[in-house]
């Protein structure tokens, strides 16, 4: 059975995200997506229209490699260095707002949940959905490179 740690992160990013964009309903930007920046650190808001998608997917992925982990973990995470001009560069923490909201959808789809006073974990039902996305673009990276199939964990 093959998870998220076996294969290649952004790979498992992209298909999950783009699972969640057709089959959650759940998981739905919010009206204020589209102009918000995701941190203080960055100049602009995201560029791609999906990104709550990808946010989305990556905190699942968070949650399931690093679970039980907390708002103030992923902030760190997802934070970067805040450009401060002629002053030496700091870094900051993401905005909570938006990684809160999508957390909040995430559960709502029952697809991780809290535990207290840790942080969240992964739902059976998230776990299984993981793994079925990981397996599915493991055997096509087996199907493109048969060199691969040498890390098959079976």
């Amino acid at each position: 059975m093959m998870t998220p740690h076996d294969v290649p992160s952004s790979m498992f990013i992209d298909r999950l995200a783009k699972y969640l964009m057709e089959n959650v309903d759940e998981v739905q930007p919010l009206p204020w997506a589209p102009f918000a920046k995701t941190g203080s650190h960055v100049e602009k808001q995201p560029q791609n229209p999906a990104w709550w998608y990808t946010r989305s997917a990556s905190i699942m992925r968070k949650v399931y490699v690093h679970g039980p982990i907390g708002l103030e973990n992923l902030r760190s995470d997802y934070g970067g260095r805040k450009n401060r001009g002629s002053k030496p560069n700091r870094a900051t923490k993401a905005g909570g707002s938006n990684i809160r909201k999508a957390l909040k959808q995430l559960e709502t789809a029952g697809l991780i949940q809290v535990t207290r006073p840790k942080g969240r974990i992964m739902t059976p039902k998230g776990r299984k959905l993981a793994q079925e996305v990981a397996g599915d673009l493991a055997k096509e990276l087996f199907k493109t490179t048969p060199e691969l199939k040498k890390y098959q964990g079976e």
